[in-house]
């Protein structure tokens, strides 16, 4: 059985789907991380300093990556959250960056036109 590509436009940008009966018939799956990317969510790293418990005077860098949601970053403020909470370390600094990984593609302006019969 072939698949079944449609299209759907999700705030202007055009993605393709691949269906859920053609990929079952393929025994294949649609990672949760390419869903999550279809729905906004993009690659998001944040470097976190912080002090060490034992020896305030000392930094000590940890990076968190996941897919998250900008500018407001539910997934990263809920693992802030859990390390204020949980963890000894007193924070120092936070640095984020963030990059949606599926972009719509660039267009360019053409000059002229060309057509094959």
């Amino acid at each position: 059985m072939e698949g079944r590509v449609s299209e759907h436009s999700h705030g202007g940008m055009e993605a393709l789907m691949v269906s859920k009966e053609a990929n079952a018939a393929k025994g294949g799956r649609v990672s949760e991380d390419f869903r999550r990317q279809l729905t906004g969510y993009g690659l998001t790293t944040a470097h976190i300093l912080y002090h060490l418990p034992d020896y305030q005077d000392i930094l000590q860098t940890y990076v968190w990556q996941d897919y998250d949601l900008c500018p407001h970053f539910p997934a990263l403020n809920k693992f802030l959250n859990f390390w204020l909470e949980t963890l000894e370390g007193p924070l120092h600094s936070v640095t984020v960056a963030h990059a949606k990984l599926i972009r719509p593609a660039e267009i360019r302006a053409l000059d002229g036109e060309f057509r094959l019969h």
